[in-house]
Parts: C-alpha cells; structure tokens; sequence
C-alpha cells in the first residue's frame, strides 16, 4: 500500500504524524503511557519514542546516501534502544513535542531532493541487507509512523482495560 505513495507526498505525511500522535497520546496519563499490556510488547510511550528515533535515523541514512555511493547502514538496534535511551522514563509530552520536531527535520531533508536524490541508493539491513532507494525508505518511514500509530491505540486500549 505505501509502495504507491507518491515521492511528493511522503513529507507530508511524516508531518501529519506530529498531530496524529499527539491526538493518540496526548493527555494520556504518563503510568497508563509506559504500561506494558505483556512483557515483550512495547508499551504506547515506548512506540512513541521509536517513531520519534526511526526518523532522526532515517533523516541520517537520507544525509548519508546523498553524499556517499549506496553506503552500508549500521542497525538501528532498535530493541536495545528501549532500554539503553530509557523510552519508559521519558515524558509523553516531551516525546510528542520531540516526535513533531524530527519528522519535520526528516520532511526537510526529503523534500529537498530532487528526482535523482530519490533515487540515490543505500544498503538498507532490515530486515536483511537489501539495496534500497531513498524512495523506498520514505514510503517505508510512512509506513512504520502508521503501523506504530496503530500499535499505540492497540496497546493504549489494553492499558486503560488492565
């Protein structure tokens, strides 16, 4: 589905999600935020905070693939990171307001580039190393906000019942 997302389209649909996280999130208790519906499933503030980190990553690996010839990516490490960047003791509002912050900066850097910037390529490693373009990568950071959007109703919605 996201595949036909037009180029054009993608910053602003990562801006969208400034607004669209904040409705979701926004107001929500901080305990009932970073509660966890089972241990391995991430908790609401938890989600919040990937997306918010996906797009500093990706804005990089966008940087990245504009100034070297498909460059090879370092993981994300993005299980590691929940714990390391302590996503549980972190303020929803600040997550909100830092998640509004990167996905312009990420809009920013994707809006700029022209057709042969789009298709600048990189050696993307998730789920295995796979040569990608930065079409790809905007239409699949497009995709992750939405999932993770979803994830964060699903597991609010168990949250609130538990």
């Amino acid at each position: 589905m996201y595949e036909e997302l037009p180029v054009e389209a993608v910053p602003g649909a990562l801006r969208a999600f400034a607004s669209s996280y904040r409705t979701a999130l926004g107001g929500v208790e901080r305990s009932t935020a970073a509660r966890r519906v089972e241990p391995a499933v991430w908790s609401a503030l938890e989600y919040a905070c990937h997306v918010r980190d996906v797009f500093l990553v990706e804005r990089d690996r966008a940087v990245l693939a504009q100034v070297k010839d498909r460059p090879g990516l370092a993981p994300m490490s993005r299980d590691e990171r929940v714990s390391i960047c302590r996503y549980d003791s972190q303020s929803p509002a600040d997550v909100l307001d830092q998640l509004a912050m990167t996905s312009e900066l990420l809009a920013l850097v994707l809006e700029g580039l022209t057709p042969a910037g789009w298709a600048r390529e990189l050696t993307y490693n998730y789920p295995g190393p796979e040569v990608r373009d930065l079409a790809w990568v905007g239409r699949h950071t497009v995709h992750e906000g939405t999932h993770h959007l979803y994830d964060i109703h699903r597991v609010l919605a168990g949250a609130r019942a538990g």
